[in-house]
């Protein structure tokens, strides 16, 4: 008998126990996300005193390898704020880029470089960590497809190991143009067009490695897809992506992420999430999103399912898998954390 009590008074305390714990893993706020790829949000991460570190469009962030998460934004206060993985500002720097939208970081010899695209000055930027700017590079003309500095509007880059790079004039004459290490046009190719080959809103570019050989992702906004390239930009296949208008691809691991800036085109404000591919670049999770679903092997269109987003612009995954969102025209908000769960 005593054993039964004993046993029941157990099994109520586990229990309550369990509850309790439901209940704080509650309290911790909602879950976003689909299929084992999911997230808690903290929207007050990288939350800084405006009067003193303003941010205007956060465009773009990565990590370098001391773990710090680099942001970029078109505030020329400081065009950089550098966080450590709790959100404490580190350092900041930069004010000569009023239009500094798309930044990559290269390991190269044991250092690190940043690449800045400026959409207002019609330029790319190679600088060291501090801001020193190494390498500039100007319109094209030598291609002959430009005949001025506005027709090229440079929105991403990504780079070689052996220092060759890419642009991607994604405001501009939706080209592609490969460069060497010292800034010498190798090719070109893309372009505006009605074919498959052309592209239309070619907002972000990426190696990627995952099947194998090398190839680039570039994105195609207008038309909610990623295209993949060869490296010398022969099209290889097209990643359809509806109702998701796509900013640059970003891969880690297995998987693609990319912040979907609207929802189910350029029209619709504020209609933000996340989408994330698997290696077969299928949908498995959309954060803020609706659930993929597929019918007979077909994506079906997506949308913007729950408001914790105005127009995510980039995700940056750090190196313990959490993920970080910069917004542009969002009010002026700092990037959000997103710790998988």
């Amino acid at each position: 008998m005593q054993r039964r009590q004993f046993l029941q008074k157990t099994g109520l305390a586990t229990a309550g126990f369990a509850i309790a714990k439901d209940m704080f893993a509650h309290n911790k706020g909602p879950v976003y996300g689909h299929n084992g790829m999911r997230y808690r949000m903290d929207a007050k991460w990288g939350q800084l005193n405006p009067e003193k570190f303003p941010v205007n469009d956060c465009h773009e962030m990565v990590q370098d390898k001391r773990g710090r998460i680099i942001l970029l934004t078109n505030e020329t206060k400081n065009n950089i704020l550098v966080y450590n993985k709790s959100g404490k500002l580190l350092e900041s720097w930069g004010h000569e880029f009023p239009g500094a939208h798309g930044l990559t970081l290269h390991r190269a010899g044991g250092e690190e470089y940043l690449f800045i695209t400026d959409t207002n000055r019609h330029q790319v930027f190679k600088t060291t960590l501090d801001g020193r700017i190494l390498l500039t590079i100007d319109v094209p003309l030598e291609t002959g497809v430009y005949e001025k500095k506005e027709a090229f509007v440079p929105t991403e880059t990504t780079v070689l190991d052996n220092g060759d790079f890419y642009i991607a004039d994604g405001y501009g004459s939706q080209y592609v143009i490969q460069y060497d290490e010292k800034g010498n046009i190798k090719n070109y190719f893309g372009g505006k067009g009605d074919t498959t080959a052309n592209l239309d809103n070619a907002h972000g570019i990426t190696i990627d490695r995952r099947q194998g050989d090398m190839t680039l992702l570039v994105t195609d906004r207008t038309r909610n897809c990623f295209k993949r390239f060869s490296m010398d930009g022969k099209l290889i296949e097209v990643i359809e992506l509806p109702g998701a208008c796509v900013c640059r691809p970003v891969i880690h691991g297995d998987h693609l992420y990319a912040a979907v800036l609207r929802s189910p085109n350029l029209q619709a404000e504020k209609t933000g999430f996340v989408t994330i591919l698997d290696k077969e670049n299928k949908v498995v999770s959309n954060i803020g999103g609706t659930a993929p679903v597929y019918k007979d092997g077909k994506l079906q269109q997506m949308a913007q399912a729950e408001k914790i987003f105005v127009h995510p612009h980039d995700v940056c995954v750090g190196d313990e898998g959490n993920l970080y969102v910069a917004q542009w025209a969002s009010g002026k908000v700092y990037p959000y954390k997103f710790s998988r769960v």
